[in-house]
């Protein structure tokens, strides 16, 4: 195994205070009367930014609902490049060993910009040797995974996530899926389960045996 590719949110940190905060934010300059919750956007967890609006604003049309979203993102991504998320425990010091043996990346389904906040923030950035989204490609997760791969020229690299749709996305690609279990998704069919980021080492060293 030469690399990890790594889902963001549910994986390596909760951001769903900072990003409902500044969700409701902007509903709220728009004159949209309507607050979000924690569990509105527990469900979403996973999905690319369209079918978040298809879910959270039903009572919109199509273009209504994305221009919610890209109001809600315009003032999401400064925000939380100012006021960050909440790390899951160990994840520093799991990212510093792991960062000894293999290269680290970044595959998340967010908008372009949110990955460069979660860096801003929590200064995590030099671990990752790159990452890739959504927002700048407009491909799937699998198809995201599969740039990664081809860019930087990994042959033997894994995918730790904790939905359905990160499982999905590391078969389309091909490579073997870890089952981040405290996330927000529940998945059966896995090649490797973590109850939290401190197991991951020692797991994927029976990966390599």
């Amino acid at each position: 195994m030469d690399s990890i590719i790594f889902d963001l949110d549910g994986t390596l940190w909760d951001p769903r205070e900072t990003v409902l905060t500044s969700w409701n934010q902007a509903l709220k300059e728009q004159g949209y009367n309507k607050v979000l919750t924690k569990e509105d956007l527990t469900k979403t967890m996973g999905l690319q930014m369209h079918e978040i609006a298809k879910i959270l604003f039903t009572e919109l049309n199509e273009q209504e609902q994305i221009k919610m979203m890209d109001d809600c993102i315009a003032i999401e991504n400064p925000y939380v490049a100012e006021h960050g998320g909440e790390l899951y425990p160990e994840l520093e010091n799991t990212l510093k060993e792991l960062h000894k043996s293999y290269r680290l990346f970044i595959v998340s389904n967010c908008q372009d910009g949110y990955i460069e906040a979660f860096y801003h923030y929590h200064k995590l950035d030099h671990f990752f040797t790159d990452f890739e989204n959504p927002g700048r490609t407009g491909l799937s997760k699998g198809e995201n995974i599969s740039l990664i791969m081809q860019r930087n020229e990994l042959r033997n690299p894994v995918y730790v996530g904790d939905t359905q749709g990160d499982r999905n996305a590391a078969r389309a690609a091909g490579i073997p899926f870890i089952y981040a279990a405290y996330g927000f998704g529940e998945v059966e069919d896995f090649e490797g389960k973590i109850n939290g980021l401190v197991e991951l080492p020692e797991l994927l060293r029976t990966f390599q045996g």
